[in-house]
């Protein structure tokens, strides 16, 4: 991954984002409570002047070279307005975003997730985009109703997606090839996933798992629990009880059992999010976890041929959800051509076509069709046909994870990975991700 552009300096940066710096200091992440002196009024003002505003996100050379392309387009359609962009990896993202923000540089407009849009929204960083959804100026009509839902909080618009994705299961399809076994099918129930799984380790001699270990995935955990009528969370605390949690992790005691997942060293490599350590490309399984746009780059991983189908279990416990979001910081100068630019990377079908699927789907249906038609790209269109395929079988959006989420996300890892190794037992790990869990969503 190259190294993020430097920001250059801002020159003269207002009273109330010196207010928002000053709260920064000392935090890992971005300012707790308001941003005095940017009330509506500021918000509304007539943006008449050379206009730059600075753009921040992660993602790799080719998502760089599409957003720049796609701003390109705005500036030539609106010349008084360019931008300055900063671009990483996704590893020190946030810490950088503070960072920024301690420098005062704080961007106009950047890309976050929903690890922590709750957060952003609840600390006023990110600015309330409700009034531009209501008269259309952020045009939010043809983007699916649970889609745009999963950008609200507390029924604000806060974020708008940047991109619709779906969890989604990535095989080594010549691998299994190479060992006669069947693919794996969309939506199977989980213990068929698991047995099959286990055949394919056997069909291997052991050299390879039929499954990751996705014990420690929230994404799998919170798909498990919607199939059976629970969520992760509820409000600002945990939608389910130990009992469970429990079952979750016996049941993937189960699976290594029979020796249908890896050992727990390989599994703590693949816990870290890396696509390179995913098993599906370093050949020690034949299927993992990802989401669905992620299978281009999977696929650059390996000399294979890679498949995807859907999550295991009913595909009406997945959602319609944002790979990732835009988002607006609140004390920006120019709320309304930041919004704007949103909009025109939402609705437009030229720059629509220059993004393609990097970040996922367009979030817009009648961009995404057009987008859709033009592939022809074979791993790209997998990634078009299983999002159509799902589309109209995805159940309701749930709520934006609650402040918390991140440190949630982290516990999990650790207590399935205290489970994998024999550190701890499952129902000790269980009642000890409970608490902790809890007491991190209280704070």
């Amino acid at each position: 991954m190259p190294a993020a552009r430097p920001p250059s300096a801002r020159p003269g940066a207002d009273p109330g984002r010196r207010r928002f710096l000053g709260a920064l200091s000392g935090l890992p992440l971005l300012a707790t409570g308001g941003l005095a002196g940017c009330g509506e009024e500021e918000e509304t003002r007539v943006d008449d002047g050379p206009i730059e505003l600075s753009v921040f996100w992660w993602g790799g050379p080719k998502r760089a070279e599409a957003t720049e392309q796609a701003l390109g387009l705005y500036s030539q359609q609106n010349p008084r307005v360019r931008f300055r962009v900063t671009w990483q990896g996704l590893t020190g993202y946030y810490d950088r975003l503070a960072t920024q923000a301690a420098s005062g540089n704080v961007p106009d407009l950047f890309q976050i997730d929903d690890t922590v849009l709750t957060e952003y929204a609840q600390r006023e960083i990110v600015l309330d985009l409700s009034r531009y959804v209501a008269d259309n100026r952020l045009d939010l009509r043809g983007v699916p109703q649970s889609l745009a839902r999963y950008g609200q909080v507390a029924e604000r618009t806060m974020a708008v997606a940047a991109a619709q994705t779906t969890a989604a299961l990535v095989y080594n399809r010549d691998l299994l090839r190479r060992l006669r076994m069947p693919e794996p099918r969309s939506g199977m129930p989980w213990r068929e996933y698991v047995e099959w799984a286990g055949r394919v380790t056997g069909a291997s001699g052991g050299r390879a798992a039929g499954t990751t270990d996705p014990s420690g995935d929230y994404r799998a955990l919170w798909l498990w629990l919607r199939g059976q009528g629970a969520e992760l969370y509820q409000g600002r605390q945990l939608g389910f009880g130990s009992a469970e949690l429990l079952d979750w992790f016996e049941f993937w005691q189960v699976a290594r059992s029979g020796r249908a997942t890896p050992n727990a060293p390989l599994m703590e490599q693949a816990d870290t999010g890396d696509l390179s350590h995913q098993l599906v490309v370093t050949g020690h399984g034949a299927a993992s976890f990802a989401w669905a746009h992620q299978l281009p780059e999977l696929q650059r991983q390996t000399g294979d041929e890679l498949g995807l189908a859907s999550f295991p279990g009913s595909t009406a416990a997945e959602w319609a959800r944002a790979s990732m979001y835009w988002a607006v910081f609140r004390g920006t100068r120019h709320p309304d051509v930041a919004v704007d630019v949103i909009n025109f990377l939402t609705t437009n079908v030229a720059a629509g076509r220059i993004l393609g699927i990097e970040r996922g789907l367009n979030a817009s249906l009648p961009v995404r069709q057009v987008v859709a038609d033009g592939i022809t790209d074979q791993v790209e269109k997998q990634v078009t046909a299983l999002g159509t395929a799902v589309n109209d079988l995805l159940g309701p959006a749930p709520a934006p994870p609650p402040k918390g989420h991140a440190k949630v996300r982290t516990l999990l890892i650790d207590a399935a990975e205290n489970v994998r190794s024999g550190r701890t037992g499952a129902h000790a790990a269980a009642s000890r991700f409970m608490a902790q869990a809890n007491a991190a969503l209280a704070e």
